[in-house]
């Protein structure tokens, strides 16, 4: 079940189109929490500036939050194909936006994405579409990578699942120990992954430009 009662198409999510059609109600209500966050930080939410501020982080929120309503499962599944092809298969440099748990400040980067068919392989703009679905929403980094990894290995079944994530959080940039240059790298790994001759030439593959 939906937790923003959206009003959203799937089809109006392929091609990450911007939405800004949502339920009058929860905005309505999630703008009066805003109006009074405002006050309470010192501001006068009347001024002209502000207005209609309340409104557009509701807007903003419910978007950034977006994928509590899509299955990553069902998005994978839409485009499984049986295919005898098994060597590696990697999605490098994929963009990951999502929003820390803990002070629901930004955080962002690439993943990388890699999986051995056993069987069946899936469209490949459904791997960022799967990465996209799990980052937007309240998260931790660790927890993404896990999520992306168990819902490609439980789906498709392959032979393994690679998964490795780098981020800059901006709860460490802007607030905190405040360094700006720092990056966050996590990585998940299944089957021949954990194996590793599998896993170093993945990250070779991520690491390396193409000429």
């Amino acid at each position: 079940m939906s937790n923003h009662n959206h009003d959203i198409d799937d089809d109006e999510l392929d091609g990450y189109i911007k939405i800004d059609r949502y339920n009058a109600e929860l905005i309505e209500n999630i703008s009066g929490h805003y109006h009074e966050v405002l006050k309470n930080l010192g501001e006068d939410p009347e001024r002209e500036g502000l207005l209609k501020t309340p409104e557009r982080v509701a807007k903003s929120l419910l978007y950034l939050t977006h994928g509590y309503d899509l299955n990553p499962e069902e998005l994978l599944r839409s485009a499984m194909f049986t295919e005898e092809y098994s060597q590696m298969v990697v999605v490098k440099d994929i963009e990951v936006y999502s929003m820390c748990e803990h002070h629901m400040i930004p955080f962002f980067g690439k993943a990388h994405v890699a999986y051995i068919p056993n069987g069946h392989v899936v469209g490949l703009s459904k791997i960022p579409r799967v990465v996209d679905a799990f980052a937007r929403r309240l998260q931790v980094q660790e927890r993404l990578t896990n999520q992306i990894r168990d819902c490609i290995q439980e789906t498709l079944k392959p032979m393994g699942v690679a998964v490795v994530i780098e981020c800059r959080h901006l709860c460490m940039s802007m607030r905190g120990v405040q360094k700006q240059n720092s990056v966050t790298t996590t990585s998940a790994f299944t089957g021949a992954f954990l194996l590793e001759k599998t896993r170093a030439e993945f990250l070779q593959l991520i690491s390396s430009k193409l000429s």
